[in-house]
């Protein structure tokens, strides 16, 4: 069962102003270690950066709160999976909130789709229950 959905777009220009304006203060305010370290590596930060800031939009709009409610920017890591695909671990707040929403006998899992196009990024986030084995 889909317990929430969310979708962001983000104008990659807007995170390239922020890294040049505001540097490390704006990149360690909303990213964690692994999503600084990963997208410092890249050729092109700045899309790098605006993808997974856009799947934390998603995330928190899937989560039903937004920013706010205890859910803050580094309670929601972009990961990928052995294979290279996406998803998100949550923690804090977020972890807490994914919690409360996923019914008993089930285990929730999170579903990450990023892309950009210069000038935007974009993120689509589903949040599956899926139930428990007997």
């Amino acid at each position: 069962m889909i317990l929430g959905i969310g979708s962001d777009l983000c104008d990659i220009r807007r995170i390239e102003n922020s890294l040049t304006r505001f540097g490390e203060r704006f990149t360690q305010r909303i990213f964690t270690e692994g999503e600084r370290a990963k997208s410092d590596r890249r050729a092109g930060r700045a899309p790098s950066y605006a993808r997974r800031f856009a799947a934390k939009e998603a995330c928190a709009k899937a989560l039903g709160t937004g920013m706010g409610s205890g859910v803050f920017w580094r309670d929601m890591e972009v990961v990928n999976l052995p294979g290279g695909r996406p998803t998100l671990k949550l923690t804090g707040g977020a972890a807490a909130r994914l919690a409360a929403m996923t019914p008993p006998g089930h285990e929730a899992v999170v579903h990450v789709s990023l892309t950009d196009d210069p000038p935007l990024a974009q993120a689509f986030v589903v949040i599956e229950a899926r139930p428990l084995p007997a």
